[in-house]
């Protein structure tokens, strides 16, 4: 009897452990971006974390952050996107010719942005499922094949400007009362979505965490939503690219979690044989897969072109990079099945608070190529050492 108390006790202990274990693990990221907000404020005497500069923060990561969405999925399902840069640039490209140069109004260039980049996704995910060609060297060459493309389409110039509607896409802001009706709506789903979950849980006959936890958390979800809107809103607002990387954010993390396109694409990553034997359409879910990635990098492409005013031949150069080490700092890993959204979102913020703090202190450019890279290479080592374990 008293081994078997013993035994019972070790099991409650190490489960204890685990979950304390995951909980680190899962704020990790948080704790990351605390301190960088941190060192960057104390160094910037506080500019760092004033209103105008989050505002910039945010605008700043907004296309990065739709990009590093997309690409969460392509990772998860074991595959990897070069040409997301290109395409960017070349989306934007596409919009401001037919604005500039064709005359076509604000709505219908970003629908062809779009689009253009959901054909692109096509062609490259029809390589990649079924001709079996590695979606490493169908990207790289894609890279170099768009880049040309846009070389070509602009005659090397640089295209602007455009019309005001189409700058404000990139550059306006949402009202001040508006922002704060989104944000109190944004926390009574936090905690609608919560209550619905436990009853779930309980329905079905499955454990519960203690109501003070999971309340508490949303709890502090909530503080932090209306405290950022406060900060926001005591410049100009909420800008408009940040809500639309939240809206994106928050339909691509229902169907990565709640829908059986999501549950393919995490079992195609995890093991290809195991899902096909599942009865799974690897060829279609990669293909959609691939179709999503381009069409997030044509809504990239239109959100950069409308934030500067201008396309030119260089832009989106380097973004996938960017992308990806977002994706692997916020926990994706390299080797498929695994990776969040929300994740990938910290990854985008923490680099681009890297870039934003760094420029703030007059630090010389070639210092944050050499940060960020460090940062995804310690990524990159801690993915493979949890794989290890």
């Amino acid at each position: 009897m008293s081994s078997e108390i013993s035994t019972s006790t070790k099991l409650k202990q190490q489960n204890n452990a685990g979950r304390f274990k995951f909980d680190i693990q899962s704020y990790t990221l948080i704790i990351a971006l605390v301190l960088i907000a941190i060192i960057f404020g104390s160094f910037t005497n506080g500019e760092f974390l004033s209103s105008r500069n989050l505002s910039n923060l945010f605008t700043q990561m907004s296309v990065m952050s739709v990009l590093a969405v997309g690409m969460t999925l392509v990772i998860v399902a074991g595959h990897i996107d070069l040409s997301v840069g290109s395409i960017v640039g070349l989306t934007g490209g596409i919009a401001a010719i037919l604005q500039v140069w064709n005359g076509w109004s604000t709505v219908t260039v970003v629908i062809a942005g779009i689009i253009v980049g959901a054909i692109i996704g096509l062609w490259q995910g029809w390589w990649v499922a079924y001709r079996n060609v590695p979606a490493f060297i169908v990207t790289l060459g894609g890279m170099l094949i768009f880049r040309g493309v846009l070389i070509g389409l602009s005659k090397g110039q640089t295209i602007a400007p455009l019309s005001s509607s189409f700058g404000q896409i990139g550059n306006s802001f949402i009202p001040y009362v508006v922002g704060y009706i989104l944000a109190i709506a944004a926390v009574v789903l936090l905690f609608l979505s919560k209550i619905r979950s436990r009853a779930k849980r309980q329905s079905l006959g499955l454990s519960l965490s203690p109501a003070a936890m999971d309340y508490g958390k949303i709890s502090v979800y909530s503080i932090c939503i209306l405290f950022l809107t406060y900060m926001l809103n005591r410049y100009l607002g909420i800008p408009l690219p940040m809500l639309i990387v939240v809206v994106l954010a928050g339909f691509f993390l229902f169907v990565s979690l709640k829908t059986s396109f999501g549950r393919f694409t995490y079992a195609i990553g995890g093991n290809v044989e195991a899902a096909a034997l599942s009865g799974i359409n690897i060829k279609r879910t990669v293909l959609s897969v691939f179709i999503i990635m381009g069409a997030l990098a044509g809504v990239a492409g239109v959100l950069l072109t409308s934030r500067l005013n201008a396309a030119t031949v260089s832009a989106g150069t380097s973004y996938e990079l960017d992308a990806i080490a977002a994706c692997v700092i916020g926990g994706t890993s390299l080797m498929g099945g695994k990776g969040k959204i929300v994740g990938a979102i910290i990854g985008a913020l923490i680099m681009t608070s890297i870039d934003n703090g760094m420029s703030m202190m007059n630090i010389e450019a070639f210092w944050q190529y050499i940060v960020k890279g460090l940062i995804l290479i310690f990524a990159v080592w801690m993915d493979v050492a949890n794989h290890k374990k």
